[in-house]
């Protein structure tokens, strides 16, 4: 006999005996389980582009790390102009880098993640855009949402746009964010993107703990998920299928990583602690592990990473250094929750 779905418990496994495929639930739909290959799973790959070692100045280095194996990060090339505050997406095979300041504005570049080198051209933004925050993916599409215009003022925008990751072009409308901001944090699983947090206009700069989702494959507005335990900005996400979590903020700056369930609506809750307090830091995850990269920690920009369980509640550990201390890092990942 089957259960009623409210009764199903998440993350519960069946045998579909017409596809004859293993499936999981998650939450509010039942997925195919797919077996991740050495890739996804212990080989996955993270990188972490763009940073501001110092006020005014600008790196274009582009760091990799094998996401199981804690160490120091590699270099994997350059991207196409040094610059930061902008947003990056992936799926299982490309990353992508888009916006940012000073250089890049409205340009979106991509890297082949199991190649090193330096990024390639992809296309542009609808507008020129910095201080973006995260980008969402599931396995065709790159969504990236909010920032700032670059002209006078640098008015927060609500836009969210996107671009199918495979195939070349520039970004098109997908829906607005439920309000304009900039600098929020994101995470994603297979079939929901999530956006936390952020900053609006004018001092003193309003912060949010308001916690918006889409549909990836729908076209649409965002929705209201819940709420952060406190206003945030300036901070990262990392994600497996199922929970994604983010940490740092950047005033009054915090070491404090939430928590929350993507299939269900809700508030974000605590899940440990950074091991000092930090902003604009970068995250990349694998389906076991997320790493936080660079940031400004608390007082100077820092080259430091460090990694978390997913599945278990706990403080962030040492993992290993970034090759240029900076901050404003780009982190993107073939291996996180939006690749299921």
């Amino acid at each position: 006999m089957s259960l009623p779905p409210s009764e199903i418990p998440l993350g519960a496994i069946r045998f579909n005996s017409n596809s004859q495929k293993l499936e999981y639930w998650m939450g509010s739909a039942w997925m195919q389980v797919k077996t991740f290959s050495p890739n996804l799973d212990g080989g996955a790959r993270g990188l972490y582009s763009g940073r501001s070692p110092s006020p005014g100045a600008y790196v274009n280095t582009v760091d990799y790390i094998t996401i199981s194996t804690a160490g120091n990060a590699i270099d994997f090339g350059d991207q196409n102009g040094a610059g930061t505050y902008g947003s990056t997406t992936s799926d299982k095979t490309r990353g992508l880098i888009a916006g940012g300041h000073p250089a890049h504005n409205d340009v979106i570049d991509f890297f082949t993640i199991s190649s090193t080198g330096d990024a390639t051209d992809f296309g542009n933004l609808t507008q020129n855009k910095w201080l973006m925050g995260g980008g969402v993916s599931s396995g065709t599409r790159s969504v990236f949402a909010g920032g700032s215009v670059l002209v006078s003022g640098n008015p927060s925008v609500n836009t969210i746009e996107y671009v199918t990751t495979q195939s070349l072009g520039n970004a098109v409308d997908f829906g607005d964010h439920i309000q304009a901001k900039r600098m929020t944090s994101s995470v994603n699983s297979p079939t929901r993107g999530i956006f936390a947090g952020g900053y609006g206009d004018s001092s003193p700069y309003p912060r949010y703990n308001i916690i918006e989702f889409i549909t990836t494959a729908t076209l649409g507005n965002c929705q209201d998920f819940g709420d952060l335990s406190s206003a945030l900005s300036q901070n990262a996400g990392v994600c497996n299928a199922t929970r994604g979590m983010i940490a740092g903020n950047g005033s009054p700056a915090s070491k404090v990583i939430e928590v929350l369930t993507m299939a269900t609506l809700g508030n974000s809750v605590r899940f440990g602690e950074l091991s000092a307090m930090s902003h604009l830091l970068g995250g990349a995850s694998s389906p076991t592990r997320g790493v936080f990269a660079g940031g400004y920690n608390p007082s100077s920009a820092t080259n430091s990473m460090e990694y978390i369980s997913l599945q278990t509640e706990g403080d962030s550990v040492d993992f290993g250094d970034l090759t240029v201390a900076g901050y404003g890092v780009y982190g993107l990942s073939n291996g996180h929750g939006g690749l299921g």
